[in-house]
């Protein structure tokens, strides 16, 4: 808007009719009203510049490409960062988004965005994967007419196979990351899903879940569990 205002400045001398001149003090006004919400805006987006920094953010970009940095760096530059912002929330309302979402995503997905720096040849995202699948779902519905991609879980490791330059390429993706950290943060992975799981099993079937969460506290506690218990469960599928 501030380079269509200096494209019509000398424009309403040779404007009778006031188009123009109308046109710039409007133009003029609305500039007026928001220039303080476009530095914020411009402050918050130099924020987020920062916040890729500290996370070394995208890894391939010339900036970052030669630099490595480890878990505990990154993790002590997020926490310097969010210690030296403090916006208000009333002046200052998109740096205070910014900085609130951080804090929080920051403060319960921590520990499950550090592991990129810590396994060799994990990524920081999961874009170039999601790209891929999704690709061989819009694949998947094109060849077959059906909405459901379900067959995927089947043998889309093997159209990953098919799409790679060659095996020794995938194997070697593969071997970069060592098989102990693998089974590691597998079980961690693992851990993290229970709860949905089993959220989704007490909407599916809130006895039988409920039952057997029972049955394992009474297993784990020594305590005799109730014989109704032990019938449903015997006779649940």
């Amino acid at each position: 808007m501030e380079a269509i205002r200096q494209a019509l400045l000398p424009l309403p001398q040779l404007d009778r009719s006031g188009f123009f001149q109308r046109v710039l003090f409007q133009l003029n006004r609305t500039l007026k009203n928001n220039r303080q919400l476009a530095s914020n805006l411009e402050e918050a987006h130099q924020g987020l510049l920062e916040i890729a920094d500290c996370l070394n953010y995208p890894p391939d970009s010339p900036a970052h490409r030669s630099l490595h940095f480890t878990r505990g760096q990154v993790a002590a530059n997020l926490d310097q960062w969010i210690a030296s912002h403090h916006p208000n929330s009333v002046t200052q309302h998109p740096q205070n988004l910014l900085c609130t979402a951080l804090r929080k995503r920051w403060k319960f997905c921590r520990e499950g965005l550090l592991p990129c720096y810590q396994i060799p040849g994990l990524p920081q995202d999961n874009l170039q994967l999601e790209s891929l699948f999704e690709n061989l779902r819009r694949r998947q519905r094109r060849i077959s007419g059906r909405k459901s991609t379900r067959e995927l879980t089947d043998f889309a490791q093997a159209q990953v196979l098919f799409q790679a330059t060659s095996e020794a390429s995938l194997l070697e993706q593969i071997r970069q990351v060592p098989l102990r950290e693998y089974y590691v943060w597998r079980a961690r992975l693992s851990q993290a899903e229970r709860p949905r799981q089993f959220i989704q099993a007490l909407h599916h079937d809130p006895s039988i879940t409920m039952n057997g969460r029972v049955a394992q506290f009474l297993s784990h506690s020594m305590i005799p569990a109730p014989l109704g218990i032990l019938r449903q469960l015997a006779s649940s599928p």
